[in-house]
């Protein structure tokens, strides 16, 4: 729980160490005991044992910060440093995030609540937070040369504001950001009600993740931070499925799932078996006018998205962003479509000179799913994950809702895979398929085409005289 974690080697770790050591003991002695978590389990919720109560969130493959009460203000120590986070079984990167981990530990507060947050820098540059959507004095906001000095290599600086108003917030640097934010600096950070809210409703089960993606070559572990659109691992808070723990609930319960999205792009995420609401964004509650079933609900760049529903049909739901290349792995984007390409005779010859040769693509790419190809070492495989009944062919941003009307209240832990009522699995037909019927069987259309203009018909073309006048 207290361990650190060391970034690369030669140059980078060597400043890191320079910057840890340059943080004085007496300035230490003053704040909180920094609180580090490296494993990628879902930790329980954590219930508030000091300030005003509230109804904890339960962090997507994370964990909520401690605090510390003094003379009424509810103090944190956020360390930004280099991570190694296990992004699946398996398969590790190098990270930059918080308290031993990326994304960074989630912040709950409670509105009104007077919140003091330490910030020690130990990167191997200089940083800053930004609170992004809190209502704060703009000396708060976090931005590196605008509204702050930067926080140097070493360096601890001080952030407080009170807590105005209750929602889905998220924390992330204001400073190096096409490299910080690349390589996953960011937190999530909830303010809870103080009191019941017109547009808050109360629920049994409320998770929290951010949507983020790496490009990490195959065999490596670090992100190339100059990426812009060809990213290969899309990630809910940097693990990829099947990684990416299930989110388990029980039959009827109220669930609230808040998503933040910090990726280069959109991300319309999908729910199946139920509909939701979308109950609020970044910029508070919605009205309840505007709420309307989904779905899916898109997540652009920048935004928080708080969606909720009754949990009513048991069963392993799937959950995931709707872009297919997002649920992959380690994709490589310039591999050419061969679906429908004879192999035989090339490969008989390639196989003469490589034995283990295999032919990939032509009936479309599900076998990668469920081949053993070697693959270089800390790679993850791009399609993969085992069900009840085989490869679900899937990576990235897919999970699962797990809806169990055996499930504790407040019980969090996997049920493992449902057991189907009797007559309720899609199954192979037993016998000859029937007969179908085709379009125009009947020796005509089913919509004939009508005041079509005759055949051969000359048509003559003008062009303008001079310039643009004649169009």
């Amino acid at each position: 729980m207290t361990n650190r974690r060391n970034f690369l080697s030669g140059a980078g770790a060597i400043t890191g160490a320079l910057a840890a050591a340059s943080v004085s003991k007496v300035a230490m002695a003053a704040l909180p005991e920094p609180v580090t978590q490296t494993t990628p389990n879902t930790m329980p919720p954590l219930m508030p044992a000091s300030g005003r109560p509230y109804n904890p969130v339960v962090t997507l493959n994370g964990w909520t910060l401690p605090w510390r009460m003094n003379n009424g203000v509810k103090e944190f120590h956020l360390v930004a440093e280099p991570v190694v986070r296990e992004m699946a079984p398996g398969f590790k990167a190098n990270l930059w995030g918080y308290n031993g981990q990326s994304p960074g530990p989630t912040i709950e507060v409670v509105e009104g609540d007077r919140v003091r947050i330490f910030v020690t820098n130990k990167l191997p540059e200089h940083t800053s937070v930004h609170w992004h959507g809190q209502r704060l004095p703009n000396g708060m906001d976090g931005v590196t040369g605008l509204t702050q000095p930067a926080i140097r290599p070493g360096k601890t600086f001080v952030y407080e504001f009170v807590a105005r108003r209750p929602g889905t917030f998220m924390y992330h640097p204001h400073a190096d950001e096409m490299t910080q934010m690349a390589m996953g600096m960011m937190g999530f950070w909830v303010t809870h009600p103080k009191a019941e809210h017109p547009l808050i409703e109360k629920v049994d089960r409320d998770f929290v993740f951010l949507l983020n993606a790496y490009d990490v070559e195959p065999g490596s572990a670090t992100p190339k931070i100059m990426t812009m659109l060809d990213f290969n691992l899309w990630s809910w808070n940097s693990r990829i499925f099947p990684g990416i723990d299930s989110l388990n609930v029980r039959l009827n319960d109220k669930v609230r799932i808040r998503i933040g999205n910090l990726t280069m792009t959109n991300h319309p995420m999908h729910l199946h078996g139920h509909e939701f609401l979308v109950t609020g964004t970044d910029g508070g509650p919605t009205p309840r006018s505007t709420r309307q079933y989904e779905v899916t609900a898109d997540v652009a760049v920048g935004q928080m998205r708080q969606i909720e529903f009754l949990a009513d049909e048991e069963g392993d739901w799937a959950f995931h962003c709707h872009k297919s290349h997002h649920t992959m792995n380690a994709m490589g984007h310039d591999v050419p479509t061969l679906i429908g390409l004879d192999h035989k005779d090339v490969a008989r010859q390639i196989t003469n000179l490589v034995p283990d040769y295999m032919v990939m693509g032509e009936r479309g790419m599900a076998d990668m799913g469920e081949m053993e190809m070697p693959i270089p070492d800390n790679t993850a495989r791009m399609m993969t994950g085992e069900g009840p009944f085989g490869s679900v062919e899937m990576g990235g941003m897919f999970s699962v809702v797990k809806v169990r009307r055996n499930q504790k209240p407040g019980d969090y832990s996997n049920p493992g895979w449902f057991k189907h009522p009797k007559g309720t699995v899609a199954y192979e037909l037993d016998g000859p398929a029937p007969e179908t019927s085709r379009q125009g069987d009947a020796g005509a259309a089913a919509m004939p085409a009508q005041n079509m203009p005759a055949k051969n018909i000359e048509v003559q073309i003008r062009k303008p005289g001079n310039g643009h006048s004649g169009h």
